[in-house]
């Protein structure tokens, strides 16, 4: 009886040791295979992009001050309107340096008048001179006169035009051809030397943006033997709301030094801006990548799983059972990953349902494209 009793432990221990024992990685007796989305594996040209923060910067920048003080004068411009080189701008009251000027000149007349008269007594003392009527004391004295009334004369034409220069001081031009921002002064105040900028007129078409990119970036964007101008580098710009920039740029200029706080040094590109669109100091993300787009094998994203042995995939093969591929993958853009090794081109790979599936598990694939073609209900 105690035997019997043993025995029939044994055998109840055995079964419960066999229902609990690991089996094959399978749908439940009677139950459905689990729905899985798959998507293949596929050639695609994509290229890996370098994206940075840089910011736009005018080509020429100019800051309108007043050069000599006076009352400001009516505005010529509208804020933000386009100006062209030499365009007036603003006026400083213009008497003050003008009855300057009309001074300046009676004074050169004056010192040409006495210039006149010092060489005709320089003239007759010579002449008495070589008559032997005259003294040689008498003619150097005129002489002296002569050369004092000659430099007379340089000296006011000298103040003659300083005072030119500053009458033309009285009125302001845009030194460059762009757009000006607002007035700083309204007219009728006094303004001078130091009275700080009067506006700003910047050149904005075309427009430069300056980003700075560490050595290992500046060489993977570059791929390796490139210059700063190099065509084989296409320059994007992603916007604050996230929109790519219409217009593509030209590496136009690489720094001549590394910050050796960053290890990164200034690049610049340009744009013709031709819609405006891109201001002085505007933020912008930089986007670089090479002109000649590769071909290479590509996954969606949400494909990739990682553990501690490293990153794989399932793929379902011809008979819909799942398989755990090992893989190595590349750089990821825009939702897809580039695989270098693992798959190759058609491999059917489950992008939505892995949480599901086991190895050698069978599955119910679904071609992801065709499941978000179907209409919802």
């Amino acid at each position: 009886m105690r035997y019997a009793s043993v025995a029939a432990i044994v055998v109840a221990i055995a079964g419960l040791l066999d229902f609990a024992a690991p089996r094959p990685a399978t749908a439940q007796q009677g139950a459905p295979p689990p729905a899985v989305l798959v998507q293949p594996a596929e050639l695609k040209p994509l290229s890996e992009q370098t994206e940075l923060i840089g910011r736009a910067v005018a080509v020429d920048k100019v800051n309108l001050v007043a050069r000599v003080k006076g009352a400001l004068g009516p505005r010529l411009f509208k804020d933000g309107d386009n100006v062209k080189e030499g365009q007036l701008v603003f006026t400083i009251e213009r008497d003050p340096y003008q009855a300057a000027v009309d001074q300046k000149i009676a004074q050169r007349d004056a010192a040409k008048a006495t210039l006149t008269n010092a060489e005709l007594q320089l003239k007759r003392a010579g002449e008495l001179l070589r008559t032997n009527t005259g003294t040689q004391v008498t003619y150097d004295q005129r002489l002296s006169e002569q050369l004092q009334a000659k430099a007379a004369v340089e000296n006011a034409e000298a103040q003659l035009r300083d005072a030119e220069i500053q009458l033309s001081y009285t009125e302001i031009k845009s030194p460059i051809t762009g757009r000006i921002g607002r007035a700083a002064f309204s007219p009728g105040n006094i303004v001078g030397p130091d009275s700080g900028v009067l506006a700003t007129v910047v050149s904005e078409r075309p427009i430069r943006v300056e980003f700075p990119i560490t050595q290992r970036e500046l060489l993977d964007a570059r791929h390796g033997g490139g210059t700063s101008d190099d065509p084989n580098v296409v320059v994007q710009l992603r916007l604050a709301d996230g929109s790519l920039y219409a217009e593509k740029g030209k590496l136009d200029f690489l720094d001549v030094t590394v910050d050796p706080k960053t290890d990164t040094q200034i690049v610049r590109a340009v744009f013709a801006n031709k819609d405006g669109l891109l201001t002085d100091g505007q933020t912008v993300r930089v986007i670089l990548e090479g002109e000649q787009v590769p071909s290479v094998l590509v996954i969606p994203q949400a494909a990739l799983a990682i553990d501690q042995a490293g990153a794989y995939v399932y793929v379902v093969n011809d008979k819909n059972v799942a398989e755990q591929r090992r893989i190595r993958a590349g750089f990821s853009r825009d939702g897809l990953v580039s695989i270098t090794e693992g798959l190759k081109a058609g491999d059917r790979v489950i992008v939505q349902g892995q949480q599901r599936v086991r190895p050698g598990m069978t599955v119910n694939p679904t071609p992801a494209s065709a499941a978000a073609a179907a209409p919802k209900k």
